[in-house]
C-alpha cells in the first residue's frame, strides 16, 4: 500500500501531461516522411509505446527515490563525483572510479539546461530516465536505417512497425531498464554509442554519396564522446563501425561481372589458375558477402578473406572512408599511454586478462532474455524435421522445373539448403563440365577434393564436434572466478555461479551442451525465416521491376565452393547485370504500375506491411543481415568481453543491443479482416514474386529448414495472373475498411509481443526484489551487523 501511495503521489496531472507531451514529441520525430492520410492514428500508436516507457520508468524512479533515497552501491562513488562537477571543481577525482567522466559532464549540462539549482541523488537519477527514452528513439532510428539498406524506392523513408516495436523492447531490456532508476553509466553509455551508430548508418546509406570532411569530424566527436562514457566502447566505434565502413567500401567497388563461361572450372582448371582467378576477382571487389542465412562456416572464412584482400588492394578508397575511426583509435592509444593503462582509478581490481569463457556465458544470457524470439526457430526446426521425415521422394530437384533445365550449372546440384540438424547436405551426382567453361588443363585432385567437401558441407559434423571440444578446453583451462563474484551476494551473478559453475567440474563441463544449444538458437534467430527457393527464369523477367525486393540477396555471392542456392544467386546477378548494361531503360508499364500502387503502399508502410508479411512477400524488415556484419559483431563482442575477468550482465548490454538491432522480423500469416471474410490471405503456400509466371519447386526455405518443402505448381499467364495479383493485393492490403489498429494487430509478430511481456515480467520481478526484499550482512557466529548496518539490496 505504501508503494501505491508513492505512485499516486507522483502521478499528478502535470506529470501525466508532461508524459503525454514527451511521448507525442518523440512520436512526431519518427513519423515517416511520406504523406499518409492516417498520420494522426500513427502518431497515437507510436506515442503509446513511448508513454509506456515513460510512466514505467517514472514509477520505478519514484519507488527507488522513496525506498532507497541514499546512494546505493556504485552510486556511492558516482553521485559525489557528479556533485563535485556540479560545483565546478573539475580537477577533483575519486580514485575508486574506473570509468571516464562522461556521465558527470552530461549531468552538469542537463542540470544547467533544466535550470536545476542542486545536483541531488533524485535529480541525477532522473538523467537516466531521459536517457532511456532517447535510447528507444535512437534504437528506432538505427533499425529504420538498417532496414533501408535492403529497401527500394520510397521504402527507404518508411518506419516499419517492427522497427518501432524493436526499439520499445530495447528500452525495456531488463538490464538497461533496471539502471534507468539508478545513477550508473550504462544507460548513458548505450545512448551515446547508439548516436555514433546512427551516424555510421547515415555514412553507409549510399555507395554514390561519400561522407564529407565535416561528417568525418562529427564521427570523431561522437566516437570520443562514447569513449568518455566507457573505455570498452572503443571496440564498438572503431572495430565494429570502422569494419562495417571498410566492408561497405569494398562492396561499393562492384566490378563488371564475369560471365559463367569465363570462370575456370574446378573439374579442368589447375590449382594456380583456379585460385588465381578468384584472388583477382576478390582484389577488384567481387567479394563474397551473402546474407547470413545463406552462409556456412566456409562462407564465413571466404567472406573475411575476400573483404580483406579487396581492402588491401584498394587502400586509398578504404582509408578515405575509415579515417575518422583510425583517428579515434589514435586518440585512445594516446590516452592509454598518458594514463598508464586503460582503467582509471582502481587498477588493482580491474586488470585486463584473457577470459575466453565470457564468449560461452553470453549465449545462455541471450537465450534467456530472447526466449520469446527463439520460439520461431524452434518451431521452424521441428516443422522441418517432420517434413523431412514424411518426405517419400525427391520434390525439389531443379530439373523438375523445365525452365531450369537449360540453365543447369556445371557444378554438383545440391538438393537441399542448410539443414537445421547436424547432418550434411543431400546431394546428387556431379554434372560433367560444360564445354564452354574456361579451362586450360586436366584439373586438380586437390580442387575436386575441396569442392567435394565444401560444396556438400561434409565438414559440418566435424565443425560442430570441434566447437564442443574447444568449449570444453576453454572451460577446463581458462575458467576465472573473480573475487568480487564470490564476495558480493547482492548480485544475481553470485547465485548463478554458486548453483552452476561452482558446483563441480562435471557440472561445469556439462554446461557445454547448454552453451552450444543456446548459441545455435541465437544464431538461427539472427538468420531469420529466409524466403523459399526462387525460380531463375521467372525472376529474370523482373530485372526492371521496382517490386523485385529480393535482388539484394543475389549480390556478393562469390564462392568457388558455393552451394546450389549461392550458385543460382550469382547466376541471377551476373545475367541481370549483363542485361541491364545492354538496356537500362525501365519498362513504362512497370513504372506506371508501381506509381499506381504508391498511395496504397504508403499506408502499408505505416501498418507494418513491410514488417510481418506472409513468407511469399519480401520485406526490408525480414531481411537477414550480411555475413560480414554478423562476423564483425561477433569479433567486437569477443574483444569487449574476453579482456574482462569479472562477469557482469552489464557488460553484455551493448552486444545484446546490437544483436537485437540485427535480428530480422519473422513473416507471419496475415488473417482476414473480421469485417470482411471474403479476402483470405492464408493460402499462400507457394511463392509469388511480383509478375513472376513460373514458380520454383521449393526446396526448403534456405538453410533455416522452416519446412517449406511442398512442391509448387507452374502457372501460366492469362486468367491465372489476375487471380494471383488479386491474392497478392489481399495479402498486402487486406480490407480497405479495416481500422489502422486492426491492420497492425493482424500483422504483429506474436513473439515480439511476448518479448515485451517477458521483459515487463522480469522488470517487475527485479524491481520487487530490489525494493521489498532488503537484507543485512551479519556474522554467522554472533549476528553482528556488517557494513555499518547498511541495507543491502538485490540487483544485476
Amino acid at each position: 500500500m505504501d508503494a501505491l501511495r508513492v505512485l499516486l503521489e507522483t502521478s499528478t496531472f502535470n506529470e501525466v501531461l508532461r508524459g503525454l507531451a514527451i511521448s507525442i514529441l518523440l512520436a512526431k520525430l519518427v513519423k515517416p516522411t511520406t504523406t499518409i492520410s492516417k498520420s494522426q492514428d500513427s502518431t497515437f500508436i507510436t506515442a503509446s509505446g513511448f508513454l509506456l516507457i515513460y510512466f514505467f520508468a517514472r514509477s520505478w524512479l519514484a519507488l527507488v527515490n522513496h525506498y532507497a533515497p541514499e546512494p546505493y552501491l556504485d552510486e556511492v562513488f558516482h553521485i559525489p563525483q557528479a556533485q563535485t562537477y556540479c560545483e565546478g571543481r573539475y580537477h577533483e577525482w575519486d580514485d575508486k572510479i574506473t570509468t571516464p567522466p562522461g556521465l558527470y559532464l552530461l549531468s552538469v549540462g542537463w542540470h544547467k539546461l533544466m535550470r536545476l539549482a542542486e545536483c541531488t541523488p533524485s535529480s541525477l537519477r532522473s538523467n537516466n530516465l531521459v536517457a532511456t527514452l532517447l535510447t528507444a528513439l535512437l534504437a528506432l532510428s538505427c533499425r529504420r536505417r538498417i532496414e533501408a539498406q535492403t529497401a527500394i524506392g520510397a521504402e527507404k523513408s518508411a518506419v516499419s512497425f517492427y522497427a518501432y516495436h524493436t526499439a520499445i523492447n530495447i528500452a525495456l531490456f531488463p538490464v538497461i531498464f533496471f539502471f534507468s532508476g539508478l545513477y550508473y553509466t550504462d544507460v548513458a553509455s548505450t545512448l551515446v554509442v547508439l548516436a555514433a551508430y546512427r551516424n555510421h548508418l547515415n555514412r553507409v546509406a549510399s555507395h554514390s554519396e561519400k561522407p564529407g570532411f565535416l561528417n568525418g569530424l562529427w564521427t570523431v566527436i561522437l566516437g570520443v564522446a562514447a569513449l568518455f562514457m566507457r573505455q570498452t566502447n572503443v571496440f564498438w566505434v572503431v572495430v565494429y563501425m570502422g569494419g562495417l565502413e571498410a566492408a561497405h567500401v569494398v562492396r561499393g567497388l562492384k566490378p563488371k561481372p564475369v560471365p559463367e563461361r569465363e570462370t575456370p572450372s574446378i573439374s579442368l582448371a589447375s590449382v594456380g589458375e583456379f585460385f588465381g582467378f578468384w584472388l583477382k576477382r576478390y582484389a577488384v571487389g567481387d567479394v563474397h558477402d551473402p546474407p547470413v542465412d545463406m552462409a556456412w562456416p566456409d562462407d564465413w572464412a571466404l567472406c573475411l578473406l575476400s573483404i580483406g584482400i579487396a581492402a588491401l588492394c584498394n587502400p586509398l578508397k578504404v582509408l578515405r572512408q575509415v579515417w575518422p575511426h583510425i583517428t579515434i583509435m589514435g586518440l585512445f592509444a594516446g590516452f592509454v599511454a598518458w594514463n598508464g593503462g586503460v582503467v582509471l582509478g582502481d587498477k588493482s581490481n580491474h586488470i585486463a586478462t584473457i577470459h575466453l569463457p565470457q564468449m560461452l556465458y553470453i549465449w545462455p544470457f541471450f537465450a534467456f532474455f530472447s526466449a520469446p524470439l527463439l520460439i520461431s526457430p524452434v518451431l521452424s526446426t521441428v516443422a522441418g524435421l517432420i517434413s523431412r521425415t514424411k518426405r517419400t521422394g525427391p520434390s525439389n530437384s531443379t530439373t523438375d522445373n523445365p525452365g531450369l533445365s537449360s540453365l543447369k550449372p556445371t557444378k554438383p546440384t545440391i538438393k537441399s539448403t542448410k539443414s537445421s540438424t547436424t547432418e550434411p547436405h543431400e546431394t546428387t551426382t556431379p554434372d560433367p563440365p560444360s564445354s564452354n567453361t574456361k579451362s586450360s588443363g586436366p584439373g586438380s585432385p586437390l580442387l575436386n577434393t575441396l569442392y567435394f567437401l565444401l560444396s556438400r558441407k561434409l565438414y559440418y559434423p566435424l565443425y560442430l564436434l570441434l566447437t564442443i571440444l574447444l568449449s570444453a578446453l576453454i572451460i577446463h583451462y581458462n575458467t576465472i572466478i573473480h573475487p568480487f563474484t564470490l564476495a558480493d551476494n547482492r548480485h544475481y551473478m553470485f547465485y548463478i555461479f554458486r548453483y552452476t559453475i561452482l558446483r563441480s567440474s562435471s557440472v561445469r563441463l556439462a554446461l557445454v551442451f547448454a552453451y552450444t544449444l543456446s548459441r545455435w538458437l541465437v544464431w538461427k534467430r539472427l538468420e531469420g525465416n529466409n524466403p523459399p527457393s526462387r525460380d531463375f527464369v521467372g525472376e529474370m523477367q523482373l530485372k526492371n521491376d521496382a517490386e523485385n525486393k529480393m535482388r539484394w540477396r543475389d549480390e556478393f555471392s562469390a564462392s568457388p565452393f558455393a552451394t546450389q542456392e549461392l550458385l543460382l544467386a550469382r547466376q541471377r546477378f551476373i545475367n541481370r547485370s549483363i542485361d541491364e548494361t545492354a538496356d537500362d531503360k525501365s519498362d513504362p508499364k512497370t513504372t506506371a504500375n508501381y506509381e499506381q500502387k504508391k498511395d496504397k503502399q504508403e499506408e502499408e508502410w505505416l501498418i507494418g506491411a513491410f514488417t510481418t508479411l506472409t513468407p511469399s512477400q519480401p520485406s526490408p524488415s525480414t531481411s537477414s543481415p550480411r555475413t560480414s556484419t554478423v562476423l564483425l559483431w561477433l569479433l567486437t563482442t569477443t574483444l569487449s568481453l574476453v579482456t574482462a575477468p569479472l562477469v557482469e550482465p552489464r557488460y553484455f548490454i551493448l552486444p545484446w543491443v546490437f544483436y537485437r538491432l540485427l535480428v530480422p522480423a519473422m513473416p507471419v500469416p496475415v488473417p482476414s479482416s473480421p469485417i470482411s471474410s471474403g479476402s483470405s490471405s492464408s493460402s499462400s503456400s507457394s511463392s509469388s514474386f511480383a509478375s513472376s509466371t513460373t514458380t520454383n519447386s521449393g526446396g526448403g526455405s534456405g538453410k533455416g529448414g522452416s519446412g517449406n518443402d511442398t512442391t509448387t505448381t507452374t502457372t501460366t499467364t492469362g486468367t491465372a495472373a489476375p487471380q494471383q495479383q488479386q491474392q497478392q493485393q489481399n495479402e498486402i492490403g487486406g480490407n480497405q475498411n479495416s481500422s489502422l489498429l486492426w491492420n497492425i494487430l493482424r500483422r504483429t509478430d506474436l513473439t515480439l509481443a511476448l518479448e515485451t511481456i517477458w521483459f515487463l515480467a522480469i522488470n517487475v520481478g527485479t524491481m520487487y526484489m530490489f525494493l521489498f526484499k532488503p537484507f543485512y550482512w551479519k556474522t554467522a557466529a554472533s549476528g553482528e551487523m556488517l557494513d555499518g548496518g547498511s541495507v543491502q539490496r538485490f540487483m544485476w
